[in-house]
């Protein structure tokens, strides 16, 4: 049996939108609820949130914590990329937001909620934004691996 996705119309007027994209020193796990509730709606079937978090290891070095920055443009680019994956991709509604600043192992670095009536673009589009973010959106981290030295990556 084959799922029906032929939704109401009021399905089309609440997707196609880009809720909300920042790039902010402020601790992210706080943002958590409000991006989850400002981005579904009784119509999307499908939340799906990406939750990217400070690991302790990078290229097999052990990592002890991190340092966000960003160039000025990074805000500007962020929301462009989304804006484009909304346009490839209809039928969802994206909110996102990326660290910057002093992080510590398991830290929230970068937050995406993606709602969709329907989970398969839903799930498609959260890895083409993601994806596209960490190639495009001038953000670098400086690493404090556990010999003491520094690493940058993103440069």
């Amino acid at each position: 049996m084959s799922e029906d996705t032929t939704d109401p119309g009021y399905v089309a007027e609440q997707t196609g939108v880009v809720v909300h994209t920042a790039v902010s020193a402020e601790p992210l796990e706080a943002h958590l609820a409000d991006a989850r509730a400002a981005t579904a709606t009784d119509a999307m079937g499908a939340v799906v949130t990406f939750e990217g978090t400070v690991r302790d290891h990078d290229g097999g070095a052990g990592v002890t914590a991190l340092t966000y920055s960003h160039h000025p443009s990074a805000p500007e680019t962020l929301a462009r990329i989304a804006a484009d994956t909304v346009a490839e991709h209809p039928e969802i509604r994206l909110w996102a937001e990326h660290r910057t600043g002093d992080l510590a192992i398991g830290d929230l670095a970068f937050l995406v909620v993606v709602a969709a009536a329907h989970r398969g673009p839903a799930f498609t589009a959260v890895a083409a934004f993601a994806d596209a973010v960490k190639s495009q959106v001038p953000i670098w981290k400086e690493q404090e691996l556990t010999d003491g030295t520094t690493d940058w990556v993103g440069l």
